[in-house]
């Protein structure tokens, strides 16, 4: 096991190399921040690591915190232990955010330390052997992006600090909710899911917190409630920007007393669990407009997982859709297979519903094809039309619709009214024809999509017709 020692006091170092290479560790030191960042870069650059990284926080080049950022960017997964005898809330708070496993206060026995540092190391690998079982469940990705995220999961995962999840809809936040518990000390204990805007308002208080006999018309036997079922494990609150405010404040008390008290009862209940919460909402946005509690997302928000589109994967789409193909494979003498071709319009393509789109799309042609190379000319028309996303991040439709202004100039309302064309198009032939699927991907309404296609002349070519 290796690990780095980094304080610009030189004894300091040299005795704790000394006591722990005596009890079978390998040690390096570090005599200030700029130091330990070229250890780091050195040992990336061989392809090595550090089982552990031990950082003062007060140094005269700079702070520990720098220490831990460097080392989630060049060793992601690398533990590390901030000692230091000026901490603070806010400065542990900030340790724990970026990484850091502990804050041990100065001076501290040596003994002590060696626990610690062997404590962490142990969850590292155990979380590390984790996230590996959690690929299994959709977690598949190389990209900077998604390693980012990957990166904070470890880390968060052992802790019991609540985890506020975001992103667009099908970037897989239920996924990440299932590997954070999955990698968490609660992990024998149960993940309970309730998605807030699958349950009617007044509903939804009982089911969080559960109800006594009698508390309301139709309650003829007592209940419990999703927070006391998930007692000892995990509660994941998905669409928690749909919580309707009332509750939102209620909630906010459960997080703060870590008691329920059903729906009709006089007495609090303790319960034990770790909050996850997902939104494909601004909840800053929200809090701004008034429609959700300031106080409540400071207390979701403690460590905050933000999932990137799929068209911000660059090299991901590949792996995904190899991974998807994979489950339908079993036992065909002729598995199925993207072609070069089909693999290039796949990355090409901008999915606007992100992983679950490509998910879908891999068992549509999987069930049509059932075994083969796949085509370019298998896939869906806007697959194979797209055109490449631009390096910014802005999303280019088809056609011939340009991604710069060129020097001519453009007929505005023209493009404008292309790209209209090309999505509604897109969204009908996704939803199968279906209007009102069509509209909710479009974030209209039913009407007026239909004015719209009325005007267009119904969009030729457009797929299907119903009315529904």
């Amino acid at each position: 096991m290796r690990v780095l020692f980094v304080d610009d006091e030189r004894d300091l170092v040299s005795s704790l190399s000394r006591y722990f290479r005596l009890h079978g560790f390998e040690t390096s030191g570090a005599f200030g921040v700029a130091e330990a960042v070229e250890r780091l870069e050195e040992v990336r650059s061989a392809s090595k690591r550090f089982d552990a990284v031990v950082t003062d926080l007060r140094m005269p080049d700079g702070d520990g915190l720098t220490v831990v950022r460097e080392v989630r960017r060049l060793l992601p997964g690398t533990p590390v232990l901030v000692m230091t005898a000026f901490g603070s809330v806010a400065t542990s708070v900030e340790a724990m955010r970026l990484g850091a496993v502990t804050m041990l206060e100065k001076p501290v026995p040596v003994d002590q330390l060696e626990r610690e540092v062997r404590n962490a190391i142990a969850d590292a690998r155990e979380v590390e052997g984790g996230l590996l079982a959690a690929g299994g469940a959709g977690l598949v990705g190389t990209s900077r992006a998604i390693r980012d995220v990957f990166d904070t999961l470890v880390r968060v995962a052992p802790s019991n600090s609540s985890v506020l999840i975001q992103g667009e809809s099908g970037t897989g936040k239920e996924l990440v909710a299932q590997a954070v518990h999955r990698l968490s000390r609660r992990a024998l204990g149960p993940l309970v899911a309730v998605n807030c805007a699958a349950i009617p308002e007044q509903l939804l208080e009982s089911e969080l917190f559960g109800h006594v006999k009698g508390a309301f018309t139709g309650a003829s036997q007592t209940r419990q409630g999703r927070f006391r079922l998930a007692d000892g494990g995990t509660v994941f609150l998905d669409e928690i920007g749909e919580m309707p405010l009332a509750l939102q404040g209620k909630l906010l008390r459960v997080l703060q007393e870590r008691a329920i008290e059903p729906v009709g009862g006089s007495k609090p209940e303790s319960v034990d669990f770790r909050l996850i919460a997902a939104t494909n909402k601004d909840l800053e946005a929200q809090v701004a407009k008034g429609a959700f509690r300031g106080d409540l997302f400071y207390r979701l928000n403690v460590v905050p997982l933000v999932l990137p589109p799929l068209r911000e994967r660059r090299g991901d789409v590949s792996l995904l859709a190899a991974h998807f193909l994979a489950r339908h494979n079993s036992g065909k003498e002729r598995p199925l297979r993207f072609s070069p071709a089909a693999v290039e319009a796949l990355e090409r393509h901008a999915w606007p519903g992100n992983v679950r789109e490509l998910e879908n799309l891999v068992e549509r042609l999987a069930v049509l094809k059932g075994e083969g190379d796949l085509e370019v000319a298998d896939l869906p028309g806007p697959i194979r039309n797209a055109r490449a996303v631009p390096a910014g991040g802005a999303v280019a439709i088809g056609g011939e619709i340009p991604t710069a202004l060129p020097p001519e100039g453009v007929d505005l309302y023209k493009v404008l009214a292309d790209i209209e064309d090309r999505l509604i198009h897109e969204a009908l032939e996704r939803s199968g024809g279906n209007k009102n699927q069509a509209a909710k991907i479009l974030g209209l309404n039913r009407t007026t999509l239909v004015e719209k296609l009325r005007k267009k002349g119904a969009l030729k070519g457009s797929p299907g017709s119903s009315e529904n």
